[in-house]
């Protein structure tokens, strides 16, 4: 397990870029792409976890991970 197992990760298709988007709303904005689902969730992972080492190695505070219910009540606030 890695630290960035604990984050929330999504993997959906996006019409507007004709490709898969890989995001983690908890610790970037920005995120992974491409034509393989399970590629851009592979790399989605890799780029959160080198996120929480840059972080910790620049000793700037880490993201805390979501809990269930604090991401469903994030998700109801943006709908």
């Amino acid at each position: 397990m890695t630290k960035g197992d604990k984050y929330t990760k999504f993997v959906e298709w996006s019409d507007e870029d004709n490709c898969v988007i890989g995001s983690c709303p908890e610790s970037m904005y920005g995120g992974s792409h491409g034509d393989d689902a399970t590629k851009v969730f592979i790399e989605l992972c890799e780029m959160v976890d080198e996120a929480i080492e840059t972080l910790e190695e620049a000793g700037k505070p880490v993201p805390q991970p979501l809990s269930q219910h604090e991401l469903g009540s994030l998700l109801q606030k943006r709908a």
